[in-house]
């Protein structure tokens, strides 16, 4: 991965609008968050593999930055992003790391299903 150029996620993000699309979403503190002070709770969201056919999509920010997917009936909205790729199986990875390199979050698209 390498750190997010706004111009150049935009464009992939384009690329994949009004198709059907796999989205992988996740946020998480990690356990290490309640691992170093007992008193943190352990945040967890995460959605995988579900289809969904956006038509608007917007990266914002100067980083960490936000993207949101706009579809007829909704929106995906994830923020706290800084690193991004777009891999040889035509997805394209968005993560956010914390100062500690940790993963806090993820968001993914592909137009084929996510292998475990």
């Amino acid at each position: 991965m390498k750190p997010i150029t706004k111009q150049a996620v935009q464009a992939y993000l384009e690329q994949f609008l009004n198709k059907t699309v796999y989205i992988h979403l996740e946020t998480t503190t990690g356990a290490y968050s309640a691992h170093k002070n007992e008193s943190n709770m352990t945040v967890v969201a995460f959605i995988r593999n579900t289809k969904v056919t956006y038509h608007q999509a917007k990266i914002t920010g100067n980083g960490p930055y936000r993207v949101g997917l706009k579809m007829n009936e909704g929106w995906i909205y994830a923020e706290g992003l800084t690193d991004w790729v777009y891999n040889d199986e035509n997805q394209l990875l968005m993560a956010g790391h914390n100062s500690e390199g940790q993963l806090a979050i993820a968001l993914q698209i592909s137009e084929k299903p996510f292998q475990y």
